[in-house]
């Protein structure tokens, strides 16, 4: 029973970090407004994740599991190139309309990875994954390389491009003022293929 009970705390307090870093920042938030809304003292954060990067790693790590198996259930609805781009950039507009803030956390996460060898390791296994996802899903049709205009490419680097694309995009639009409207730019990228 007090297994249950220690499950449940840190889970209570990975969903509080989730809740807390996608609203304000990672740089904003304290461990103990962490603890506030979790509603746990500060000794358990500390107990359970031992300091704020270790709660960090864990955030990502969960996060990343879930993005990759929301990507990969998305990639899976579509059956030819062009339909699993389509489900691709679907998953990049909903993701952006109904979850802006796990949106903002990847950024967050993105940006820290740069200053943190940490976090760098994590977040670069997150970015091979995607593009791993899309390669397997998209990139069938090409054995060796695949065509865009005149150009050749391994299916490897137009996964990268796909998800740069995309995830680029994604920032201008979380950047701009009229999102809702922009958010039909990710449409574009569908010219990538």
């Amino acid at each position: 029973m007090s297994e249950n009970k220690e499950i449940g705390q840190s889970e209570r307090i990975l969903n509080a970090a989730i809740h807390c870093i996608s609203t304000k920042g990672y740089a904003s938030v304290s461990l103990r407004d962490i603890a506030d809304e979790a509603g746990v003292v500060l000794s358990q954060v500390n107990y359970y994740y031992k300091n704020k990067e270790g709660l960090f790693i864990e955030v990502i790590k969960v996060l990343a599991r879930h993005y990759l198996q929301e990507l990969e259930d998305k990639l899976s609805q579509g059956k030819s190139e062009k339909e699993k781009l389509a489900c691709l950039i679907e998953f990049f507009q909903e993701m952006l309309l109904e979850n802006p803030g796990l949106f903002k956390l990847l950024f967050d996460m993105t940006s820290m990875a740069f200053w943190s060898d940490t976090f760098k390791e994590p977040l670069r296994q997150l970015f091979d994954d995607s593009t791993t996802l899309i390669e397997k899903y998209m990139t069938k049709g090409y054995s060796q390389t695949g065509t865009m205009g005149n150009y050749s490419y391994s299916p490897s680097i137009l996964s990268r491009i796909t998800l740069g694309a995309l995830f680029g995009t994604s920032i201008q639009i979380m950047l701009g003022e009229n999102q809702k409207e922009a958010i039909e730019s990710l449409s574009a990228i569908k010219c990538l293929y």
